[in-house]
């Protein structure tokens, strides 16, 4: 795999095209593949910072990290995301490690809440996240949600 290109950015300082790649990446995975028609564009994409990961101009991996008292007391990540061709190679976990890290420089925190897709929390676990609660549905998809505490 060819070297990558991360970028994380505030709302106000996505481009026009990086948010346009953001989105085309999040309809292609979350409501085309996984058939899953809901509202992907919330507001809280107003409130996060946006993980980015290109390879050269196309935008392959991706991630929110939400600000803490919008989704959770705690910071949160979402949107969790890779291109179907660049998975396998080990870019989801250094997604999220990546994005824990920068949690920890934004916020000073040390806890982050996600609400994970059930069949990916061995994935999740593999990052320190614990299950903190009971599963229950979000947009007919089984969700649960973690914890990440050092």
């Amino acid at each position: 795999m060819r070297e990558l290109n991360w970028f994380i950015k505030a709302y106000n300082d996505i481009s026009k095209r990086e948010l346009f790649d953001v989105y085309s990446l999040r309809q292609e995975v979350f409501v085309v593949e996984q058939e899953c028609a809901y509202q992907d564009v919330d507001e809280k994409d107003k409130f996060s910072y946006h993980l980015m990961v290109y390879d050269k101009e196309l935008l392959v991996a991706y991630l929110r990290i939400v600000n803490p008292g919008v989704s959770y007391v705690e910071p949160s990540i979402g949107r969790v995301v890779t291109k179907s061709a660049y998975r396998g190679f080990g870019l989801g976990r250094k997604l999220m490690e990546k994005a824990i890290h920068q949690v920890k420089l934004l916020f000073n925190k040390s806890s982050i809440r996600i609400s994970a897709q059930q069949y990916l929390i061995p994935f999740y676990e593999s990052v320190n996240f614990k299950i903190i609660g009971e599963a229950y549905l979000e947009d007919n998809i089984p969700h649960i949600e973690m914890l990440y505490c050092e």
